[in-house]
């Protein structure tokens, strides 16, 4: 456990794959092949505020496109969004550029084989509980809760505490409400 630790301390970034990450990985689709649907946790959206808050930044880099995204990207303040990825590392590359960051200041979160080139990149890969045997196999760490369904807010107060940052942050999120 200590080595998780020591890993989550180093964290400047924790990117998130979407779905089933973000989502519960169902697509409910109109009569036009267009998402009707997404559902997103309020834990997920909680800790993500929470996370950058302290100062770690929180990106996204998605094999999806959509508006659904954008808007609930922009409602938690997520400067960094990267959709229509399936192949994730031109975009994980620009933001170890873009924000001057060595692989051990990263964590990634994700669910299935598209998630690989990158978890096995950086300073901490999780998988979420309901993640594919490889994906998990490969994973530093694991959540207990499924991807839309708190998830992310294992990955962030996992940071945070390791941080002890984690108290400060909920003060600083209920002052802001």
């Amino acid at each position: 456990m200590q080595s998780l630790i020591t890993q989550a301390q180093n964290i400047k970034l924790l990117i998130a794959d979407l779905d089933g990450v973000l989502t519960d990985g169902r697509f409910f689709l109109n009569g036009d092949g267009d998402y009707a649907l997404m559902a997103f946790h309020n834990h997920d959206g909680i800790g993500i505020r929470l996370l950058q808050s302290s100062g770690v930044v929180f990106a996204v880099i998605t094999g999806s496109r959509h508006t659904i995204i954008e808007q609930r990207m922009q409602s938690l303040g997520v400067e960094h969004l990267y959709q229509g990825y399936i192949d994730k590392q031109s975009p994980y590359t620009q933001l170890k550029q873009q924000l001057q960051l060595p692989a051990n200041q990263i964590a990634y979160i994700g669910d299935d084989i598209a998630d690989l080139p990158i978890m096995r990149q950086v300073g901490l890969s999780i998988a979420v509980a309901n993640a594919t045997p490889l994906i998990r196999d490969l994973a530093d760490w694991q959540t207990t809760q499924a991807g839309g369904f708190g998830a992310v807010r294992e990955a962030c107060d996992l940071i945070l505490q390791s941080q002890n940052t984690l108290t400060q942050a909920i003060t600083d999120y209920l002052a802001s409400q």
